[in-house]
């Protein structure tokens, strides 16, 4: 009986060593708790309604609405590998995500039958091929470094994808032999009503995070000064088609856009106002509906509770461990410059690793790029980081143990390291 307990009472007896010797009160420590509470808040703040909610909607869409025999047929183990990984390789160009904000995509896709070596494609390129954030590489860090990210990035995600299909070859003949079986029966709504249904979710998520214009040129200056007339015109459309292809009442429709209608207009300057009451409405809507949109609503809320607290917990170790940027946690900012100087392998091994396991939102690692240039980091160790930073964090970490298991997990977490750590070894090399 005894032996059964041995590994808890191992447990309890490390989580209580490790109360009793807290450093609280420590300079180092007390700081490293308050950057990570800075962090978590900031994060709420940030990325929960406007990147997270329409994700979880998203993925929650693409269960319920995407038919299985559509997923298989593009991204399944048997699919056509060009179409496959073509599709997968170039999504960050339309994603303008982060590593955590592409996890409930990323579900969706694989519980829906994808393949590993696509989905995972999907999962590196998601946050890396960001095209606004290989263009602010090009514009802040030179262009030598942004061209070298955007190719590496692409390369890498059609690398990555057919090395865990190479890996898990077994996993990957038992979907195919399950792709054979699914056949290719009709979805019972035409393709394009589902086309439609996507692209005004996708064009609200990324409308509604376009980043401050300040250095982006004309376009995205543009765009960023119409971000919200932009939300709000894919939103009225996504109300109409919810109302004449997927079934929902006008009436209620009508009834949850008015608190968005009338907080937009009192609060004009406060869009988020108007856009949680969006959420909150629809939200109403779809859970009180009893056909294939209360579905929806479940799967969304399935995936939210699944990955939100795994999201959180990650980003508040990672904040107690390094911090914010321009804050230090419990690991000195100095052995991290000191650590990626010159253009060695294991500098660039240690720039991957950290990169990896640091959370970076969308477009933030170019300002902290700078600085560690500016503090003498090495060419070759800031594009092991630029290329394993954006696609990897200890958050998405935890939730992708939860998503496709442990061993996936590690030899994803293993090749993002080793891709970026020889391929920034080489650029450093060149350049």
């Amino acid at each position: 009986m005894w032996k059964d307990e041995w590994k808890p009472l191992l447990v309890l007896g490390a989580v209580f060593l490790l109360l009793y010797n807290l450093p609280v009160g420590s300079a180092r420590f007390d700081s490293s708790l308050f950057e990570a509470l800075e962090l978590v808040k900031w994060y709420a703040r940030e990325h929960v309604l406007l990147c997270l909610v329409p994700a979880f909607f998203i993925a929650g869409g693409i269960s319920v609405f995407l038919s299985q025999e559509s997923v298989i047929k593009y991204l399944g183990a048997g699919a056509n590998r060009y179409l496959a990984y073509g599709v997968s390789s170039v999504s960050g160009t339309i994603l303008a995500v982060c590593s955590c904000t592409v996890l409930p995509l990323f579900a969706g896709i694989y519980r829906r039958g994808a393949g590993i070596g696509p989905a995972s494609a999907f999962l590196y390129s998601g946050p890396a091929i960001n095209i606004l954030a290989v263009i602010m590489t090009a514009r802040v860090l030179g262009f030598e470094l942004g061209a070298a990210r955007a190719v590496g990035a692409i390369l890498f995600s059609i690398a990555i994808g057919l090395s865990m299909s190479l890996i898990f070859r077994k996993e990957e003949k038992q979907q195919a032999a399950k792709s054979v079986a699914a056949g290719d029966s009709e979805q019972g709504r035409p393709l394009k009503q589902t086309a439609i249904f996507f692209f005004l979710m996708i064009l609200i998520l990324v409308a509604a995070n376009f980043s401050p214009a300040d250095e982006t040129g004309v376009v995205w200056s543009f765009l960023y000064s119409y971000k919200w007339i932009i939300t709000s015109a894919a939103a009225a459309a996504f109300a109409v088609v919810l109302v004449l292809w997927y079934g929902l009442s006008p009436f209620k429709v009508a009834l949850a856009s008015m608190p968005p209608l009338v907080l937009g207009v009192i609060f004009p300057e406060e869009p988020l106002f108007a856009f949680t009451s969006a959420v909150l409405g629809l939200s109403v809507i779809i859970s009180t509906d009893k056909a294939e949109a209360g579905e929806w609503f479940g799967s969304s809320w399935g995936f939210a509770k699944q990955i939100i607290p795994l999201l959180f917990a990650g980003v508040f170790v990672a904040g107690i461990l390094l911090g914010r940027p321009g804050n230090e946690g419990l690991i000195p900012s100095d052995w991290i410059n000191a650590a990626v100087g010159g253009n060695s392998i294991m500098s660039n091994l240690f720039a991957s690793v950290s990169g990896a396991f640091m959370y970076f939102a969308t477009l933030t690692e170019i300002p902290i790029m700078q600085g560690l240039i500016g503090s003498g980091m090495g060419k070759g160790p800031a594009l092991a980081l630029l290329l394993a930073g954006p696609a990897l964090s200890l958050p998405s970490m935890l939730v992708l143990k939860g998503i496709m298991g442990t061993k996936k997990t590690v030899v994803y977490l293993i090749l993002v390291i080793v891709f970026s750590t020889v391929t920034g070894w080489i650029y450093g090399s060149l350049f």
